[in-house]
């Protein structure tokens, strides 16, 4: 484990690169990793250096212990919500902008409860990976709220109809319904394991393509079918301009592995 001079750590979240990986860890156990403010600043902070960290491959968003991946926003905290209400701009709300224009792939590691505000965390990543006892709720009518800025990135990811039951009933789902409507990738016991597994599918990969690949994903989400495929067809002739394409090309011509420059 290395760690980076260009990533440091708080009190409340470890920021650690381990080889090509960013580990951004809520270390806020005894508060089942509540976000408090200064977690949401840091993690938006790091993930915003890691987009000019070349060697930054992927970064994986997690809790600390094995009984909370995140609690939401901490509401023993004076100010659960906001700081100051003449900024425009809220924390948690920076933090999923920063997610969204992120080229780094995120992947959640859900170790535990995930509620309320941590539905926003794992939603804003790419991928998840959840151990098989982690629950998912979103109980913020139980105490007089809505979970208003976390629909921003989960609406798109589970059926209208659940994602309302979700809202309005603030009951929880399990591990295996999060799966089955598509709300995480993996369930698995080992969940350290599964997503190894999955981060080195990632990491042999060649990084160019994965970088521009992610900002075309995530551009023509919004897009009408027009304007998509206008972007697209034009986005297409820059991947085969960088070196990792010839490189690509030439190995599978070869039949060798790549040796990807990342550019």
């Amino acid at each position: 484990m290395v760690q980076d001079p260009n990533f440091s750590s708080t009190t409340e979240l470890s920021v650690e690169q381990r080889g090509p990986v960013l580990w951004l860890t809520i270390t806020r156990e005894e508060r089942r990793n509540a976000m408090s403010h200064g977690v949401l600043a840091r993690m938006t902070q790091a993930i915003n250096e890691a987009q000019g960290q070349r060697d930054v491959r992927a970064i994986v968003v997690t809790g600390a212990g094995s009984k909370a991946f995140c609690a939401g926003a901490d509401l023993q905290a004076a100010q659960a919500f906001t700081t100051d209400y003449s900024e425009p701009h809220g924390h948690l709300a920076q933090l999923l902008r920063a997610a969204r224009a992120s080229y780094v792939p995120l992947i959640a590691r859900v170790n535990g409860a995930c509620m309320a505000g941590g539905m926003g965390l794992m939603s804003m990543c790419d991928m998840a990976v959840a151990a098989r006892h982690a629950i998912f709720g979103l109980p913020e009518v139980k105490v007089g709220v809505f979970p208003a800025q976390v629909l921003s990135v989960l609406q798109h990811l589970i059926p209208r109809r659940l994602l309302s039951e979700m809202c309005l009933s603030g009951e929880p789902i399990t591990s295996a319904q999060a799966l089955e409507a598509g709300l995480v990738n993996y369930v698995d016991d080992d969940v350290d394991a599964k997503l190894q597994w999955l981060l080195d599918r990632l990491l042999d990969k060649s990084p160019a393509a994965i970088r521009r690949g992610l900002y075309t994903l995530k551009s023509v989400q919004s897009m009408a079918f027009e304007e998509s495929v206008a972007f697209t067809e034009s986005q297409i002739a820059l991947f085969t301009l960088t070196e990792d394409a010839r490189e690509g090309q030439q190995a599978f011509q070869d039949k060798r592995k790549p040796n990807w420059a990342g550019r």
